[in-house]
Formats: C-alpha cells, sequence, structure tokens
C-alpha cells in the first residue's frame, strides 16, 4: 500500500512538473522526438554552475556525491580501458591513454585519472569551474605534465581535433547527460573526436517516477544533498534511449550498470535496477554502419541479365 501510494504521489507531482516545465521553457526545434538547439550548451545550467564553482572540492558540501561516486566511476572506466588496451604498467596502469572528461568542473575525476597514468584533457563551458581546477591542480606539481584544462564545449572541441586526426582513447560525460541542451549533437561530438574502437563513459539518471522522487523531490527538497533546481526531470534519459541513440551513431554498448547513492552513509554501490542511476560502457565502432539496402537475390540476377545483355 505504502508503494501505491508513492506512485501515485509521484505521478501528481510529475504532472505538476511537467505543467511548470511548459511554461517556463522556450520551445526548441524538435527532430526524431527529441530537442534540438544545435548547441550542446545550456546558458541556465550553465549560470546553476556558476554559482557553485567555488565549492567543487568540498567534499561535505553540494558536491559531496560526486566525490563519493569516484569510489564506484574510477575502477568502472580503469576496469573497461585495461579490457580494451593492453597497457598495463604497474602504478600507472592507464599510461599512454590519451582520455577527454567533458564537463570536468574542478577536476574530480580528472586528477585521479591523470594519477593512473594517462593524460586527460579536462573541459567545461564555465570558465570559472575551470580555473578552479587549474588552481587544485597547481598544488600537485606531479600532475601537471598529464592534466590540462580548457573552457570550452565538446562541440568547439571538434573540428581542431579533426584538424588534429589524433583522438582519443576515451571521453568521459559523468554527470553531465542531464544538463545538456542537445544530446543528439553531443554523441555526434562524442563519435568525432574519439578514436576508431574508442570508449566513451556515461553515468546518468533514469527518467522514471522514482528518480523523480529520489533524484528531485528527496535529494533536493528535503535532504537538499543538492542545491534545489540542480535538475530537470524532463533532460534525464532511459538506459534504452541511450542506447538507441549511441547504437545509430557508430556506437556498440558494451555494458550498462545500476547505480544506488545511500545519503545516510554518504556512498553509492552498485544495482541491478537501472531505474534511478546508471553507468555505461561503449566502444566507437571500427567500421561505419552499412547504410546502403541489401540486395535481395532477385536483384543480382537481374542486375547479372543487364550487365551481360550490355555485351
Amino acid at each position: 500500500m505504502w508503494s501505491s501510494s508513492l506512485g501515485q504521489l509521484a505521478g501528481r507531482l510529475l504532472t505538476a512538473a511537467r505543467q511548470q516545465h511548459r511554461r517556463l521553457k522556450p520551445r526548441l526545434l524538435v527532430q526524431n522526438g527529441r530537442m534540438v538547439s544545435h548547441s550542446t550548451v545550456d546558458p541556465a545550467e550553465v549560470r546553476k554552475f556558476q554559482a557553485l564553482a567555488s565549492r567543487w572540492w568540498d567534499e561535505q558540501g553540494e558536491f559531496a556525491a560526486l566525490h563519493a561516486m569516484n569510489e564506484l566511476r574510477l575502477p568502472f572506466i580503469r576496469d573497461n580501458l585495461l579490457n580494451v588496451h593492453s597497457v598495463r604498467q604497474m602504478g600507472t596502469p592507464l599510461s599512454g591513454l590519451r582520455i577527454l572528461d567533458v564537463g570536468c568542473g574542478g577536476g574530480l575525476l580528472t586528477e585521479p585519472l591523470a594519477r593512473l597514468g594517462a593524460d586527460v584533457l579536462g573541459i567545461d563551458p564555465v570558465q570559472d569551474s575551470v580555473r578552479i581546477a587549474e588552481l587544485h591542480l597547481s598544488h600537485d606539481p606531479a600532475l601537471r605534465g598529464r592534466v590540462q584544462y580548457r573552457a570550452c564545449s565538446l562541440e568547439e572541441l571538434v573540428e581542431e581535433e579533426e584538424e588534429a586526426k589524433e583522438g582519443f582513447h576515451a571521453l568521459l560525460a559523468s554527470e553531465v547527460m542531464e544538463h545538456l541542451a542537445d544530446l543528439n549533437t553531443f554523441i555526434d561530438s562524442c563519435h568525432h573526436v574519439l578514436k576508431p574502437g574508442g570508449s566513451l563513459f556515461i553515468t546518468t539518471i533514469n527518467r522514471t517516477q522514482l528518480s523523480y522522487v529520489l533524484g528531485i523531490i528527496f535529494a533536493e527538497q528535503i535532504l537538499r544533498i543538492v542545491p534545489r533546481g540542480t535538475h530537470d526531470w524532463e533532460k534525464f534519459i532511459s538506459p534504452v534511449e541511450l542506447e538507441t541513440l549511441l547504437e545509430s551513431t557508430g556506437f556498440s554498448v558494451e555494458c550498462i550498470r545500476g547505480m544506488l547513492y545511500n545519503p545516510v552513509s554518504g556512498a553509492w554501490s552498485w544495482q541491478q535496477s537501472t531505474a534511478v542511476n546508471y553507468a555505461l560502457h561503449a566502444l566507437k565502432r571500427r567500421e561505419e554502419p552499412q547504410l546502403h539496402r541489401v540486395q535481395t537475390e532477385g536483384e543480382k540476377v537481374d542486375e547479372a541479365a543487364q550487365a551481360a545483355g550490355q555485351y
């Protein structure tokens, strides 16, 4: 009975939230059922994180859950990369790999990956977040040669990476998807900057009634784990939707794992269910998908007969 009441409450809250969302959000071009703005950066999201930029490295503050998430996402990235690549240098197992951390914020994931030996470029559209990341990096001289930061969007990076023809071995978009203005442009840009066979790692939030109750009602409005207004439920994406988008863009999804945050213990754990948070690993296919229609045997015979008739 309790779960039924919770579901009914979630349904009513979602209906009210959607009505408010329609009143406040500007209309965007819709293609294939998704909003398209031709830019991945949402100015409203930039303003949110601009206000929080100075608090990235406060492990007890607004980003505490992201600090704790490193206990799961860092091994998830490391182990999957080691399965793809044969690099296994003691102490620095990711040596020789070039990684792009998109939406790096203050560098919470960028620095630990560099400590594993990778060369990491962290990018973020919020200039103040990049400044905080660079300031924190300055306290660890050993990482300076392996970490770089830039204040830019992913699509701004695409053109120069295509000219350099170098590409990245891996791209990370951790807790980024739910803040984007245009998912299609973002995934296409990911495909462009990765090497063939390169890895794409995503952690994000599913769009379910449970994620609305836990991720917005409880996390933002009751427990205040994150500031109110951090998330927009309409921007959440289900694993099925994300996998479909990735597969159609030239990626092959390797695995999807559910995650859950415990606000009491402050720890994350892997879950069978992907109803709230989940992590995904995909590989850029080495060959582009075949777009031409496969010929039937009858068509092949007709073509052969026409060719024979020409001689």
